[in-house]
């Protein structure tokens, strides 16, 4: 049996009224720094979100996810923050904001196979 190793995830959701604190789930980040992971898994139910508001652009938001994983990839194209280690990548983007697009607390796990549990916690917490 494979060893585990500790990694850490969070649950990334849209707040469509940020005075409300309602949220739907959108997606999800993992972290496995000995496995050297960072990716997320992202799926805007459009119908589920135009019932907390029709005012939300669903284009604008997309982009926002996107941002979300060019960070994780690293790179140039993940900008001034897809530079930094991958620990500081996953830190920024779970930091506390306040906007649209937010981030649950960080909840820690044990996988051997960090990919396989970040599709099993997407199944499990977005669709």
């Amino acid at each position: 049996m494979p060893e585990k190793q500790l990694f850490e995830y969070a649950v990334i959701r849209v707040v469509p009224c940020v005075e409300r604190e309602e949220f739907l789930n959108v997606g999800v980040i993992l972290y496995c720094a000995s496995q050297g992971f960072l990716q997320t898994a992202c799926h805007l139910n459009e119908d589920r979100l135009k019932a907390f508001s029709s005012k939300l652009d669903m284009e604008e938001l997309q982009e926002r996810l996107q941002a979300f994983n060019r960070i994780c990839a690293g790179r140039q194209e993940g900008g001034v923050i897809g530079q930094l280690p991958i620990a500081s990548r996953f830190r920024w983007l779970t930091s506390a904001r306040s906007t649209v697009v937010q981030t649950s607390a960080v909840h820690p796990g044990l996988c051997s196979d960090a990919k396989a549990t970040l599709d099993r916690l997407f199944k499990q917490l977005v669709y």
